[in-house]
């Protein structure tokens, strides 16, 4: 444990008084022992309210549904496991003999879990303030260049508003193909805006997924903008 205190001393400018309480924040859930899914749910919430008070602050104009898609761009499991392993967090995880194997050090919901469990361990060690400083420690360059309303919008939401905007009617979504076995399928759809005769395809592993790319596309087309 030497090492990953200094690693988290080093990386995110904190030290347990509670010693014990750290290496819980490690600890999966395959190795069978005491793990840390208790502190990541305490930490998840922690990190939410932290999360909301600097986005609330940040962008007084921003209204309810904006706010909580900013929030949610911060903290979704993605971006957690993009800090964890920016930070190293996966070298010190204790893992149970399987999840080692299958590179659970690497896996972005367990180290997610982990770095949201050690915002709790923090919170239960020291309390809130020493909590959110480590938290904003942690997401200080993100925090700085937070990313504007409009790119938070999936393709599908920012079509339907362009159309709606200029009071034109819906795209209409529909599923051309699936092809593959059922673990391993494709689907194709086709997005069409009647009213300007024109047509997209998407392809993807979900139906989804295919009609988020068939939207994307549409909105280039329609707009001028590009991504």
């Amino acid at each position: 444990m030497k090492n990953a205190e200094r690693w988290l001393q080093q990386t995110l400018n904190y030290q347990f008084s509670d010693a014990e309480l750290f290496a819980q924040a490690l600890t999966h859930r395959s190795t069978g022992n005491r793990n840390n899914e208790r502190l990541e749910f305490l930490g998840d919430a922690v990190l939410d309210f932290v999360i909301s008070d600097v986005v609330y602050n940040a962008r007084p104009d921003a209204s309810e549904g904006d706010l909580s898609k900013l929030r949610a761009s911060l903290v979704k499991d993605e971006s957690l496991a993009s800090l964890a392993l920016e930070f190293g967090l996966g070298e010190h995880l204790i893992l149970g003999s399987g999840e080692q194997k299958s590179g659970g050090h690497r896996r972005e919901s367990i180290l997610a879990d982990a770095l949201e469990a050690i915002f709790g361990a923090v919170f239960l060690d020291a309390g809130f303030a020493a909590s959110r400083a480590v938290i904003e420690h942690a997401f200080a360059e993100r925090l700085q260049i937070l990313p504007d309303i409009d790119d938070l919008r999936d393709p599908k939401t920012r079509l339907q508003e362009w159309l709606q905007a200029r009071k034109m009617e819906l795209p209409v979504y529909e599923l051309l193909e699936t092809t593959g076995k059922d673990h391993k399928q494709r689907f194709k759809v086709s997005c069409s805006v009647p009213e300007k005769s024109l047509a997209t395809i998407g392809e993807s592993t979900t139906r989804r997924k295919a009609e988020q790319h068939a939207a994307r596309e549409m909105y280039q087309r329609v707009s001028g903008k590009k991504e």
